[in-house]
C-alpha cells in the first residue's frame, strides 16, 4: 500500500509541473562535502625550518646537506598541495645573480592541509669552503618560494650563512629541490 501511495503522490507532483528526484541521504552528504581544492599563496604562510635537527650543515664543505621550507595553511578551508614549489635563490655577491633550482626525480604526492596544518619540502645543498673562489661559490641571501601551481611567491631571508658550490648551469647539480611533502 505504501508503494502505491508514493506512486500516486509522485504522479500528482509531476502532473502539477514539478519533478522531484529522490536522493538517498548518504549521497546528499557526499555531494555537500566537495573535495578540497588546491592551496593558493594567499592561503599559506611559509618559512625555513630552523630547529636544531632541521638546520643544514653549511660548515661541512663537499658534504651534501638539506634545508627545509614549510607551508602552513592559514585559511579557514582545507586545501591541497601537489608537486614542486618554485625556488629561486638570490645571491648576496654581486656576481651571484638569481639561481632557479632544478627539481629532483622524486614523484610528487598530494598533500591535504586542514586549517593550521603544515607540510614541508627539502632542498639538497652542496656547501663549499669560505676559501673557495668567488666565481665558484654562490652565497644565498634570499629565497623566492612559489607554492606549486601558483604565480605569487614568498620572499624568505636565508638564515643559515655559508656558501654553495655554484652549479646553476649544471645538468645534475648538487643543489636541487624535492617535491612538497618529501
Amino acid at each position: 500500500m505504501k508503494t502505491k501511495m508514493t506512486t500516486v503522490a509522485l504522479a500528482a507532483i509531476v502532473a502539477a509541473g514539478t519533478a522531484i528526484a529522490a536522493v538517498p541521504a548518504s549521497a546528499a552528504t557526499a555531494t555537500a562535502k566537495a573535495a578540497p581544492t588546491r592551496c593558493h599563496t594567499a592561503d599559506l604562510k611559509a618559512g625555513f625550518a630552523t630547529g636544531d635537527d632541521a638546520k643544514p650543515e653549511m660548515g661541512r664543505p663537499g658534504k651534501q646537506t638539506q634545508a627545509f621550507i614549510w607551508f602552513t595553511n592559514k585559511s579557514n578551508r582545507t586545501c591541497t598541495l601537489s608537486g614542486f614549489a618554485g625556488v629561486d635563490m638570490v645571491g648576496a655577491q654581486r656576481t651571484d645573480g638569481t639561481w632557479s633550482l632544478v627539481r629532483s626525480s622524486k614523484r610528487p604526492t598530494k598533500i591535504t592541509l586542514g586549517r593550521g596544518d603544515t607540510t614541508d619540502f627539502s632542498i639538497n645543498l652542496l656547501p663549499v669552503a669560505r676559501s673557495t673562489s668567488q666565481k665558484e661559490k654562490f652565497v644565498p641571501a634570499t629565497f623566492l618560494v612559489t607554492p606549486p601551481n601558483e604565480t605569487k611567491h614568498f620572499t624568505l631571508k636565508w638564515p643559515f650563512g655559508g656558501q654553495i658550490l655554484k652549479q646553476d648551469g649544471a645538468t645534475h647539480p648538487g643543489t636541487y629541490l624535492n617535491p612538497v611533502g618529501q
